[in-house]
């Protein structure tokens, strides 16, 4: 039996993964977690109670820590979803993205290195460190083209460079100590336990309220939408098949502007939970969900179009995502309308659905 280290295991994609680990594998699965604002132990209700299933509560920045996990768990595979990841926050204040995504990071690869160092040829042999990206990374596509794996970087917000940091990082350690590392690429993801400051749960919810849903400039920044059991499902190919120094991207091959979002969103709504039939709605004087869309100021340094060339991953894995945009935003939307005491729960004391990203400068 395989055991996996999976860091940040309480945040979106991490517990998706780990629900996708315990279903599709046999493998024992050990989350590591700080529980920042957006990771819950809420988020692993539904598998606190699996024998296969343990929790440590502990932060990838603290050396001592990690090293003590490595010792106890003796993990086979470590993979790291342990990030600040709102583009957003990171404009707000940058300095605890560069300390979890990159000197976490590195503090991870680093006791993976001396933890497979010590270890027998057979577990040296089969371990993998599979660092979970983002296509930020690469920075902004022009109306034409794809990103590949051969992209070069160029970030352009603070969360996209401090994610550009970890990936070199990760690079660095194969060739440089031989640690057997894999690099995901993925594109925007969505789906079930989402942190509600995001857009797609964040306009579900306002939505809902009857509040105004805010449209960033134009609303026509595009981005590729990647139903995330699809993406965990694509990590595990990665962790079973890939080759060690590569890196894959997983797009969703669903490229849709802001506005087509929101649209989609309204329609699914429209579709569930009339907007006729909402109190909130009418009490406003509004007929449609659609009527709640309003422009607001662009976020600074918004990247204009991202998308995913995932012909790598399909060619040598065999994987491609098995949801639509419009299926996956509508199975998304009922799971938010069905766990609305766990968005309530994730977000008390954390977030009230206030616009993030305004500022230009960094905070202190």
């Amino acid at each position: 039996m395989k055991t996996i280290l999976v860091t940040g295991g309480a945040g979106f994609i991490g517990s998706n993964f780990i629900r996708v680990a315990l279903a599709q594998t046999r493998a024992r699965v050990v989350v590591l977690d700080a529980l920042t604002y957006a990771g819950s132990r809420h988020s692993l209700a539904a598998v606190a109670d699996d024998p296969r299933f343990a929790f440590v509560h502990g932060d990838i920045t603290e050396r001592a820590t990690v090293d003590a996990v490595l010792r106890e768990h003796q993990p086979d595979w470590i993979v790291n979803f342990a990030a600040e990841s709102h583009v957003d926050r990171s404009i707000d204040g940058p300095r605890v993205f560069v300390r979890t995504n990159v000197m976490g990071v590195l503090e991870l690869l680093d006791a993976a290195r001396h933890f497979v160092a010590a270890a027998d040829a057979a577990r040296r042999e089969g371990f993998r460190f599979l660092q979970v990206s983002t296509d930020e990374v690469y920075g902004s596509l022009g109306d034409e083209g794809r990103f590949v794996e051969t992209t070069p970087y160029a970030p352009n917000s603070p969360y996209a460079a401090s994610k550009a940091g970890a990936d070199h990082l990760a690079s660095a350690f194969h060739a440089t100590y031989g640690l057997p590392v894999l690099i995901t690429n993925c594109s925007n993801n969505y789906g079930p336990y989402q942190f509600p400051e995001k857009l797609i749960p964040l306009m579900i919810q306002s939505a809902l309220a009857g509040k105004d849903l805010p449209i960033y400039g134009d609303g026509q920044n595009v981005r590729d939408w990647l139903y995330v059991t699809d993406h965990c499902e694509g990590i595990l190919r990665v962790l079973e098949s890939g080759r060690p120094g590569e890196k894959y991207n997983l797009g969703g091959d669903s490229e849709r502007t802001n506005l087509q979002v929101l649209d989609a969103i309204c329609a699914a709504l429209e579709a569930i939970v009339p907007a006729a039939s909402n109190d909130a709605l009418t009490a406003r004087g509004i007929g449609a969900y659609a009527e709640l869309r309003t422009f607001v100021r662009d976020r600074p340094g918004h990247d204009r179009r991202y998308a995913i060339d995932a012909s790598k991953i399909a060619g040598e894995l065999g994987w491609r995502p098995r949801h639509g945009f419009e299926d996956g935003i509508r199975a998304t939307v009922q799971w938010y309308l069905e766990n609305r005491t766990w968005c309530a729960a994730v977000q008390a004391g954390k977030y009230q659905g206030e616009r993030l990203g305004l500022s230009t400068e960094a905070k202190p």
